[in-house]
């Protein structure tokens, strides 16, 4: 009897949270390859309101599922005259949801409606300044006729004939149909960006657009987030083993202390040793997991066999594949001795779905492979997938870590690539060059630590180039390796900027690490942006 009245509130809990869930407004941003579309729904989730991004060429049945209160078009590289440019699902007339289309969103809303965009004389690429022209539910409250405004202009195309059911409501110098909205409709659109911010305002009129015109609840946050995954993970494991390799960083972490929240002792969480982590990492790993948040955790040292596989490779691409490689080997061979294990979790995340994936248009641009992101690979195609993770940023990770009570030790730390110092020592990666840059790598955080930054950065780590020069040591000749250090400054991972450290630090940390790690004997600083850098040199 007992068993059941807990099996009946269980199923209450459930039921209450599922329609907790379907209760939140959502909106559906249609993705046609702006390289801005992510922030899009970044900006909207500040909002606390939930949105997604799906590709332009969803199906009328998912849309029809999502069910969005609202609806926002992207932008795109591609121009609307262009034979087989993307197209707006025409479904999306037909649900009586407010719409708002930005830059090519607006011009293929346009199209749609009968007007006329044509490639523009003067292309704008830049801060503009934007003049309304008349009142505007997109405005209202901040900016007013006959103000100016910056906004971000970023287009080669403009709308020539405006269809005749709309009316423009605001212009800049280059582009006459800056803003516009249907008369009768509750659709929208811009040709300048809100999201970026280049266009100080633009969280207003996004507030505007979703508040004032959608009538959106303001109601999402980690805290739904963590209740709806509980119960997806709970319904979709039920009774059965999940396996999860855990590196000791944020994501997978996090993926950790929500899957036990959701299932406890039915999930088995591997820490493979593979000689190319950080100092003492295996031992701080090993007690913070056990001791902190009570994981059933397996260490596995595989440092000799990764070292062995490594012997020889120096091109980027290609180490991450034979990391990757031989961690789903040795993780195979430890989870055979778990019994029967159907589910694998993994710590994906937005900015790895994004940067490793085809664009909406269908174009690939890879900018780095993972190993964890596209589905399993083929020898581990008996286990189904699961990534609790996948549209959420570096910055909302932590907050869902924060209300799961993981320990700032762990929540806080810097990221670290899932294929560690293997793509920090760039070049053919032995265990000699590994230990020395992990030496390095501690000095130079260590004294951030010492100096109070290292939580004021993003990321901050010492990398080793594949050459070396001569310097004096004493009265002798050394020739040895130079030592790269990085620190970034980012919100989600998509880009960032170096941090300008006090020169006297940069001095202090060359000075020790050239003194007490032997096999460096210089020190350079990287001040590249990304783009055109990205945050990791390999």
């Amino acid at each position: 009897m007992k068993a059941m009245c807990t099996a009946w509130t269980d199923l209450k809990l459930q039921l209450i949270i599922k329609n907790k869930m379907n209760s939140h407004d959502k909106i559906l941003i249609l993705d046609f390859g702006s390289q801005f579309t992510q922030l899009i729904t970044r900006r909207i989730r500040e909002l606390n309101i939930y949105s997604e991004i799906k590709p332009y060429s969803i199906s009328d049945e998912e849309i029809k599922k999502f069910n969005p209160k609202a609806i926002i078009l992207s932008g795109g590289s591609e121009s609307v005259t262009d034979e087989g440019a993307p197209q707006i699902p025409r479904i999306i007339y037909d649900l009586n949801v407010p719409i708002l289309g930005i830059c090519y969103g607006q011009q293929a809303l346009c199209k749609d409606f009968g007007g006329i965009v044509s490639s523009s004389t003067s292309r704008s690429y830049g801060p503009a300044q934007l003049e309304i022209l008349s009142e505007s539910r997109l405005f209202k409250d901040f900016w007013r006729q006959g103000e100016n405004h910056q906004v971000l202009m970023s287009h080669g195309d403009c709308i020539s004939t405006l269809p005749k059911d709309f009316e423009v409501v605001a212009r800049t110098d280059k582009a006459q149909y800056a803003a516009i909205e249907h008369k009768t409709k509750e659709i929208y659109g811009i040709q300048f960006h809100p999201e970026v911010s280049h266009t100080p305002d633009g969280m207003r009129l996004l507030d505007n657009f979703l508040s004032k015109i959608v009538g959106c609840k303001k109601d999402w946050e980690m805290g739904c987030f963590i209740d709806e995954q509980i119960v997806e993970m709970r319904n979709k494991v039920g009774e059965e083993k999940v396996v999860l390799g855990l590196s000791g960083g944020v994501d997978s972490t996090v993926v950790a202390a929500l899957l036990s929240k959701a299932i406890g002792k039915q999930l088995y969480c591997v820490f493979i040793d593979n000689g190319l982590l950080r100092h003492n990492e295996v031992e701080e790993v090993q007690n913070s997991l056990k001791n902190d948040l009570d994981l059933q955790l397996i260490t596995v040292d595989a440092s000799t066999k990764f070292s062995s596989e490594l012997k020889g490779v120096e091109d980027p691409e290609e180490k991450r594949k034979v990391i990757g490689r031989v961690f789903i080997e040795t993780f195979q061979d430890t989870i055979k001795n778990l019994g029967n294990i159907r589910y694998l979790a993994q710590g994906t995340i937005y900015p790895d779905v994004i940067e490793s994936a085809a664009t909406s248009t269908g174009k690939k641009v890879t900018i780095k492979s993972h190993h964890n992101v596209g589905g399993l690979p083929e020898n581990m195609g008996e286990l189904k997938l699961i990534e609790p993770l996948r549209l959420l940023f570096k910055d909302e990770v932590r907050i869902l870590g924060k209300k799961l009570d993981i320990p700032d030790a762990i929540l806080n730390r810097h990221p670290f690539p899932g294929p560690g110092l293997g793509i920090r020592v760039l070049g053919e990666v032995t265990q000699e060059k590994c230990e020395i840059l992990r030496q390095a790598d501690h000095i130079f955080i260590s004294m951030l630590k010492n100096r109070g930054l290292y939580h004021k950065i993003w990321q901050a780590y010492a990398a080793l180039l594949p050459v070396k020069t001569v310097g004096v040591m004493g009265d002798a000749r050394t020739y040895q390796y130079i030592c790269v250090l990085r620190a970034i400054t980012s919100i989600d991972g998509m880009t960032a900027d170096y941090v300008d450290l006090p020169h006297e630090l940069l001095g202090a940390v060359a000075k020790k690490i050239v003194n007490e790690v032997h096999g460096i004997n210089r020190v350079l600083y990287d001040v590249t942006s990304k783009p055109p850098a990205t945050i990791e040199m390999e």
